[in-house]
């Protein structure tokens, strides 16, 4: 499943120790198993092989520029949905026709950039975006492969913040909209309109909702004789935090290989959790310990700013000492552990059996690897952690913590306030 696991009493990352890296790195810090990352894309691949699709990695899971091009140099392609995470896949290496771009906003300096450098479609979730990139391809002179992202209406048992493919939320086009936009090609000079794509969501544990929405599409296709090239059925792939199930890359994909085998159209994929989120973890360190009548505490050097996952969608990461100590079950008992941040908002978890632990002692957010670094901010002024990828035997700082001078960069303060 990853390459976290204890020898000796002690978590290693693949072959390396974590305290030992502590030493070197100040906490808190991301830190990335490369194999387990390139693991998780390999069991995507292999279990969908027999249609040879499109993979391409969803940047905004893990936009770390280390994470982007050991996947790319194993054949990933890249789902973008800004700008920023277009420059990123540039200095990645990315081959441009492995490039698909979504995403709800996007401006016409975004589309301009992307239609330069030539990625092979864009996502189009509305009939103004649309209008937009016809415009901005024929100022340009290019024509421009673009997909339909449908909203296929139905509920994928997620947190509702991560389920996409309803039909009340902002995400793709209802069946008769996309119908009249299919039947009004012509409109469109600029477009080559060949392609329709879904995304019903994240962390989802079961194929079910999956062959629905696939059901449903590729059943509209054949009743209004809509001729396309790609289906790109987006990702969503769920992991395990806790206590969860999730389905397996093999069991997912037979049970949505029948359809997409029978459909006939080259499968484009946007797995991100499920390649990223176990690959990472945060490590933090303990800054005091404290009791109330109602409550144990564990104060850390990490918190919301850091991973926000828990305080927006109450997620669940498991807590684990980077040491264990012989005593380590006989002193566990229940604690919050929490931030410096100042909200009540401000958890990593919430009631957990940990051991006690000291001033100093290092913890092990678990399963951190996706939405963790990429989600994070500068609330309280707090400059964001440092990013550290294992590969064999060695580790890489990929990211440097920031400073404090960082914080304001490019702020200035008006002469009249001198």
């Amino acid at each position: 499943m990853h390459e976290f696991t204890f020898k000796d009493n002690e978590l290693h990352c693949e072959n390396i120790k974590v305290a030992d890296i502590a030493k070197k790195v100040a906490t808190p810090f991301y830190l990335y198993s490369y194999k387990t990352l390139i693991d998780h894309y390999r069991k995507i691949r292999t279990a969908f092989r027999a249609i040879n699709p499109l993979i391409c990695f969803s940047v905004k899971s893990n936009s770390n520029l280390a994470a982007l091009r050991a996947l790319v140099r194993n054949g990933a392609g890249l789902d973008i949905v800004s700008g920023g995470e277009l420059y990123r896949a540039r200095l990645a290496g990315v081959n441009p026709r492995k490039v698909v771009y979504a995403g709800v906003g996007k401006k016409r300096s975004e589309i301009e950039d992307a239609v330069r450098f030539g990625i092979l479609f864009f996502n189009v979730e509305s009939e103004d975006e649309l209008d937009e990139i016809q415009n901005t391809a024929g100022s340009l002179k290019k024509k421009v492969n673009v997909a339909i992202r449908i909203n296929p209406d139905v509920i994928p048992r997620t947190h509702r913040y991560i389920a996409t493919g309803k039909g009340e939320t902002k995400f793709g086009l209802d069946f008769e909209t996309v119908h009249k936009i299919f039947n009004s090609r012509w409109r469109y000079p600029n477009l080559n309109i060949n392609g329709v794509h879904i995304h019903i969501g994240s962390q989802i544990l079961d194929a079910e909702p999956f062959e629905n929405a696939i059901k449903k599409v590729l059943e509209f296709l054949k009743v209004y004789k809509i001729e396309v090239e790609y289906f790109n059925i987006g990702g969503g792939l769920g992991i395990i935090y806790s206590i969860e199930n999730p389905q397996t890359a093999k069991s997912f994909a037979k049970s949505v290989l029948p359809l997409l085998r029978k459909s006939g159209l080259k499968i484009i994929l946007e797995p991100g959790r499920f390649i990223s989120g176990n690959s990472g973890i945060l490590v933090t360190r303990v800054v005091y310990n404290k009791r109330t009548p109602r409550k144990r505490f564990i104060i850390v050097d990490g918190g919301m700013n850091d991973l926000i996952r828990p305080s927006l969608y109450e997620a669940y990461h498991k807590i684990v000492p980077v040491s264990l100590r012989e005593d380590s079950s006989d002193t566990a008992e229940k604690a919050d552990v929490v931030g410096p941040i100042c909200e009540s908002g401000d958890f990593l978890g919430k009631d957990r059996l940990i051991p006690y632990v000291r001033r100093g002692d290092l913890l092990a957010v678990m399963g951190a690897g996706a939405y963790g670094f990429t989600m994070s901010s500068n609330y309280n002024s707090r400059p964001r952690p440092s990013e550290v990828m294992v590969i064999g035997r060695k580790f890489y700082v990929t990211r440097q913590a920031e400073r404090h001078a960082d914080l304001v960069r490019g702020e200035t303060i008006p002469k009249v306030l001198k």
